[in-house]
């Protein structure tokens, strides 16, 4: 798995737990909605500064949402 895809993915699930919708989080890291899909979807390889605002909003280390092995 790339790791844009390990990224996205992980961003998916601590969301998901969260209880956040795709708006909402992409609304408070201040990212477009569509931006943001293509980010969960693994099709889009944010900035660190964005890795970091996404992380800050989900409330978790950012590089817990690199790791292949993260459990948020």
């Amino acid at each position: 798995m790339r790791l844009a895809e390990i990224f996205g993915a992980n961003v998916r699930r601590v969301r998901l737990k969260r209880g956040m919708t795709l708006e909402s989080l992409a609304t408070e890291a201040r990212l477009a909605y569509s931006y943001m899909g293509g980010i969960e979807r693994g099709q889009r390889n944010p900035s660190l500064d964005v890795a970091e605002r996404i992380a800050k909003v989900l409330d978790t280390d950012p590089v817990t949402l690199f790791s292949s092995t993260s459990s948020g």
